[in-house]
């Protein structure tokens, strides 16, 4: 009801009003939250995780390992939000709710007998102060590419955010406070300078080997080497980051590699769909230029057929080009396809993607479910063919003009057409 009121209120306010004192009303709609609540992150150890891209999979891997160790746990991310036993799919799509919703979920996880609480924390929900009264033991930075720059405004102002939620863990009432920042990552160093915290670095190269492929990782921590089923480079830099945050809150070592090798894959995020299918199908939520070339370089001996959706409508029009540019290259077929195309034409948005193919026509099918089966059916023809579906990865709407909504699951709608497909073969 609250929430309701404040949203009629700013709807009422002049908006050159609102924007001079937006900052001071989404501060005081954090410190409001707080009290409401009761301060519920005081009771609890928080690790909070951002960067651009491998939150979600550090915070379900490192949620792993807490419950490997028999701890009861709350987890509030882009996958799902959970308290203790109970977990549901968060069908809001948007990785951090509103402040009111954080302070309530910390509370309930309090309620429940949770002692640790993890939550995934985006740049969108710094701005809007949604970190602020939240007392944290540690934070987790992945990395850092240009993303959301039209709505921040520049690069700069995008990591200043990320920045902001750095030092709201150095007014951490904690009595130690964990920052451990990806020093392999230009922006790492800045994380790592925040003063009043211990600064804890990582690197994929420290100690012996990391083994990384398509199918496994295999890395040392602490002296223990570690296997997980997690395929690619970037899922062990979200192992290594999981693995130093719980060995610095007390986790043992052994412990932590039985909780890597429980984590068999992760939902929307390098997912292998079976079903009995000839040729490998993965989805992934990747969506950014690094984040796409990274999937793509996982599997180097195969031909992959692309599914590439249009980037989203309205934002970080930049970066549409540069990622037909990096299917070009790596993809032996590309189909671009729709994704979420909000009050943009979504015919537009895809030429723009054209613009990066030099090698290549891309093929065009705006049906997303389409665009889907007929991936499946070049594989079928191709010899060692994998198809990639990339772009939503769990997100459960494609958003449309005018704030329509249609249902949508990538893994789901993937498993629907390949019964067809089986169906059509027999």
């Amino acid at each position: 009801m609250l929430e309701k009121i404040l949203r009629a209120i700013e709807r009422a306010v002049p908006k050159t009003v609102y924007h001079f004192f937006q900052p001071v009303y989404h501060f005081l709609l954090a410190f409001l939250g707080a009290v409401i609540y009761r301060f519920p992150s005081r009771k609890l150890t928080v690790v909070l995780i951002t960067g651009t891209k491998g939150k979600t999979s550090t915070a379900e891997i490192l949620n792993n390992i807490f419950e490997a160790n028999g701890t009861t746990t709350a987890l509030l991310g882009t996958l799902r939000f959970k308290v203790g036993s109970h977990s549901e799919r968060n069908m809001r799509k948007m990785t951090i709710p509103g402040r009111f919703f954080v302070q309530h979920f910390l509370r309930r996880a309090v309620d429940a007998g949770c002692t640790h609480a993890i939550i995934e924390m985006t740049s969108e929900g710094a701005r809007q102060f949604r970190e602020r009264f939240i007392d944290m033991d540690a934070l987790i930075f992945t990395n850092l590419a240009p993303e959301h720059i039209e709505s921040h405004g520049s690069y700069e102002k995008y990591r200043d955010a990320k920045l902001a939620i750095a030092r709201t863990l150095s007014r951490s009432e904690k009595t130690r406070r964990f920052m451990i920042a990806n020093a392999d990552d230009k922006e790492g160093g800045r994380f790592l300078g925040i003063k009043n915290v211990l600064a804890i670095p990582y690197h994929l190269t420290d100690g012996d080997p990391v083994i990384a492929d398509e199918k496994h990782i295999e890395l040392t921590f602490a002296g223990v080497r570690m296997h997980s089923t997690l395929p690619g480079t970037f899922n062990a830099y979200n192992i290594i980051a999981a693995a130093i945050c719980a060995y610095k809150l007390g986790v043992p070592a052994n412990v932590i590699a039985a909780g890597v090798a429980r984590i068999e894959q992760i939902r929307g995020r390098m997912e292998r769909i079976e079903m009995g299918q000839a040729f490998p199908v993965i989805v992934d939520y990747a969506h950014t230029p690094d984040s796409l070339e990274a999937v793509y370089k996982t599997f180097p001996a195969h031909k992959k057929i692309c599914v590439l959706g249009n980037t989203g409508g309205g934002r970080d029009t930049w970066k549409r080009p540069v990622m037909g540019g990096i299917a070009d290259t790596y993809c032996a077929h590309v189909i671009l396809t729709n994704e979420d195309p909000y009050d943009e034409d979504p015919r537009v948005i895809l030429e723009e993607m054209r613009g990066g193919f030099k090698k290549q026509t891309p093929e065009v099918i705006l049906d997303r479910r389409l665009a889907i089966a007929r991936a499946f059916s070049l594989a079928k023809d191709t010899k060692n063919a994998l198809v990639l579906v990339t772009g939503k990865g769990t997100d459960p709407f494609i958003m449309g003009p005018n704030g329509t909504k249609t249902p949508w699951d990538d893994a789901l709608v993937a498993r629907e057409e390949l019964i067809k497909t089986a169906g059509h073969a027999t």
